[in-house]
């Protein structure tokens, strides 16, 4: 694997915006694309898609059904087929038949898939940190309980998260 490194710190603040400071559409307008800039240096360091880089982050803590993970990311069984097999080459996923359905395969990461994994979730932290650092560690608390509120939300919107 090729691992290149990281640039520090986080783009700089987009200009003056049509939408008035401080609101809610701003900010986490704002946030996001500066979220995604992060994650794609880190993904791109390391050789990888930011789709493939999801895929980790979605694998870390479960083995869903290739269905599943389709469902979650909102993309066509084929295209994750796709992105798991350069995954299972690279030796950071491992598929296994479905212990409920036979037809179905799970996906899972492998040791070295999760060596990786830790390490993505470090380097974004770093680079995150001048984002939140400023923040007390009760905004902190804060500020991840509301956005895990908002993106729990009433109903999944096309499985994005």
């Amino acid at each position: 694997m090729t691992t290149r490194t990281v640039p520090p710190g986080p783009p700089a603040a987009p200009a003056a915006s049509p939408i008035p400071a401080g609101s809610l559409t701003d900010g986490l307008v704002q946030a996001s694309f500066t979220v995604i800039a992060l994650l794609s240096q880190v993904a791109a360091a390391h050789d990888l898609s930011l789709t493939q880089l999801r895929v980790l982050a979605i694998l870390r803590d479960r083995t869903p059904k290739m269905a599943e993970l389709a469902q979650h990311l909102g993309l066509e069984r084929s295209s994750v087929s796709g992105l798991i097999d350069r995954s299972v080459r690279r030796g950071l996923v491992r598929r296994t038949a479905s212990d409920d359905d036979g037809r179905a395969v799970r996906v899972g990461l492998t040791e070295d898939g999760h060596r990786l994994a830790v390490t993505l979730t470090a380097e974004f932290d770093r680079l995150i940190a001048p984002l939140t650092g400023h923040l007390s560690g009760t905004d902190r608390d804060l500020l991840g309980c509301l956005l895990h509120r908002m993106l729990a939300g009433p109903t999944d919107r096309g499985g994005t998260r």
